[in-house]
């Protein structure tokens, strides 16, 4: 087995800081995306299941941070919350939310041709085009930032109450 060498995170850049710019462009892409899902009709708490589940099929451990954060004060819960990652086997979620949820596992697996087809027949049977559209948008911005943090090592801190 190959030794992988590991770059200590102090070494590591904090991409998203050294490339301001190129960070602004992608929160402004982020920020579009949202005001797409919500002009389309897709409310604050979809989107963060989205954010979610690509962060966690990501690993990006500050982004779900994050984005379980933004979710719990947009009103998800926490039972949702915790079952999120095996959605297909639990009855707790729309059909338009389970739309979503595929289209951004397949936005997430983008080489997996199947699971794009699949997805977008049951997104094209449940959301109108402006929401699939909108879906599709929050998952790529999602990818993004999941990079951005994932590169750059951004590490999740213990609340300062604990």
């Amino acid at each position: 087995m190959d030794e992988v060498t590991v770059v200590p995170a102090k070494w590591r850049v904090f991409i998203d800081k050294q490339t301001p710019g190129a960070y602004k462009a992608l929160v402004a892409a982020a920020e579009a995306a949202r005001t797409a899902a919500a002009e389309a009709g897709l409310d604050r708490v979809l989107v963060e299941l989205v954010n979610l589940r690509v962060s966690q099929i990501n690993g990006c451990a500050f982004c779900l941070d994050v984005h379980t954060r933004a979710a719990l004060r947009a009103g998800e819960t926490t039972q949702r919350l915790g079952v999120l990652a095996a959605w297909r086997d639990t009855e707790v979620f729309t059909a338009r939310e389970r739309a979503a949820l595929e289209l951004a596992e397949a936005t997430t697996s983008p080489a997996d041709a199947a699971l794009q087809e699949s997805a977008y027949a049951v997104a094209r049977e449940v959301l109108t085009e402006d929401e699939l559209s909108a879906a599709i948008w929050v998952a790529i911005t999602i990818n993004s930032f999941n990079r951005v943090s994932i590169m750059s090592k951004h590490p999740v801190r213990r609340p300062a109450s604990h």
